[in-house]
C-alpha cells in the first residue's frame, strides 16, 4: 500500500512567518517605537545635546560667557590634573567614597532588620517612618546638622552636660560625611531593602542544618544574595555624593571645597572659564558612567552564590 505525499515547497526565511512586507513584521516594531519615541526625543534634547555642547566648550581653553567656541585641545583637562585642582577632585572621590562606605556599614543592618526581622504588619509603617527625611528639603536638612554640630549647638551641649570635651566637627570634612550619611541613607536602605526582602529563606535554613555558623551564613549565604542590591545602592549614593554641592557648601566650608563648588564658581562666580568648567564636569560624567558600564558587566556576575 503506497502513501502519497504531497510536495511541500522548502521553507525560507521570506514566508508568511518572516516576510518583512507583511504588516505584522511592522507592527512589531511600531508599538515599541510608539512607546519609546517620546523619552527617547526628551533623552536626546535634554542629555545627549547638552553633554555634547558641554563636551565641545571644553575644549576651549579661557572661554567665557559670550566667547567665541573654538575648540582647540585638550588643555582644560590637563589642568584639572594640576596643582590645587586634583585635591579638589581627590576631596570630592573622597567624600563619595567614604558616604557611601557609611550608607553601607549604617544601611545594611537597618535593611536586614526591616526586611526579615521585623513583624509584618509594622513593616511598611516603620519603612514609611525611616524615609520620612526625604519629605523636606536638603537645604532644611543641611541648616538641621549646623545647629547640631556648631560650636554652641546641641552636640556640644549635651556632651557638656555630661563632662565630656567639646568637638569641632563644623566647617570640617567630618561634618560633610555625617551630613552626606544622612542625606544618602534612606536611598541604601530602600534598595538594600528591595533586595533582601526577596532573600531565599530556605537557603539561610540549610546553612544553619548543615552547621554554618551565623557569620558563615551571612558572608557565604546572605551577602551574595544581596549583592546586586548592594551594588545598586553603593552606586546611587555614590554618584549623588560627587555632585552634592549643598552640604559640603553648608558643612564643610571653605576647607571642603569638592569638584561642584569649582564647576559652579567657574560658571557662575568671579572667575569665570567655562571651558575649564566643563571639562571638570565631563571628567564627572566620565567617571559616572565608567561606574554604571562596571556595574551592568559585573554587577549581576559577581552576585552569584
Amino acid at each position: 500500500m503506497s502513501v502519497s505525499t504531497k510536495h511541500q515547497p522548502p521553507s525560507n526565511n521570506f514566508g508568511p512567518q518572516g516576510d518583512s512586507g507583511n504588516p505584522r513584521f511592522g507592527s512589531r516594531w511600531l508599538g515599541p517605537l510608539a512607546l519609546l519615541g517620546p523619552a527617547g526625543v526628551w533623552l536626546i534634547f535634554l542629555l545627549v545635546l547638552p553633554t555634547l555642547v558641554i563636551f565641545e566648550i571644553s575644549l576651549v581653553p579661557n572661554i567665557k560667557p559670550g566667547g567665541i567656541v573654538n575648540p582647540s585641545g585638550l588643555d582644560n583637562y590637563f589642568l584639572a590634573f594640576q596643582g590645587v585642582y586634583i585635591m579638589v577632585v581627590l576631596r570630592s572621590l573622597f567624600l563619595a567614597i567614604g558616604s557611601t562606605l557609611l550608607c553601607l556599614l549604617l544601611g545594611f543592618p537597618v535593611a536586614y532588620w526591616l526586611a526579615i526581622l521585623a513583624p509584618q504588619r509594622w513593616r511598611n509603617l516603620m519603612l514609611m517612618s525611616f524615609i520620612l527625611p526625604l519629605w523636606t528639603s536638603s537645604l532644611l536638612r543641611s541648616y538641621a546638622w549646623i545647629t547640631i554640630l556648631r560650636p554652641t549647638g546641641v552636640l556640644n551641649s549635651v556632651l557638656g552636660f555630661v563632662g565630656l570635651p567639646g568637638l569641632e566637627l563644623l566647617n570640617r570634612p567630618p561634618a560633610v560625611l555625617i551630613g552626606m550619611t544622612y542625606s544618602f541613607l534612606p536611598y541604601m536602605v530602600l534598595i538594600l531593602y528591595s533586595s533582601l526582602e526577596k532573600l531565599d529563606r530556605q537557603l539561610l535554613e540549610a546553612s544553619a542544618d548543615l552547621g554554618a555558623t551565623p557569620p558563615e551564613t551571612f558572608w557565604k549565604v546572605t551577602v551574595p544574595q544581596a549583592l546586586p542590591g548592594i551594588a545598586a545602592g553603593s552606586l546611587l549614593v555614590f554618584i549623588t555624593s560627587l555632585g552634592d554641592f549643598v552640604d559640603p557648601e553648608l558643612l564643610g566650608g571653605a576647607s571642603s571645597g569638592t569638584a561642584a563648588r569649582l564647576i559652579y564658581d567657574r560658571f557662575l562666580g568671579q572667575t569665570q572659564n567655562w571651558g575649564f568648567g566643563a571639562a571638570l564636569s565631563m571628567l564627572l560624567i566620565m567617571a559616572v558612567s565608567i561606574a554604571i558600564a562596571l556595574l551592568l558587566k559585573y554587577g549581576d556576575r559577581d552576585a552569584q552564590p
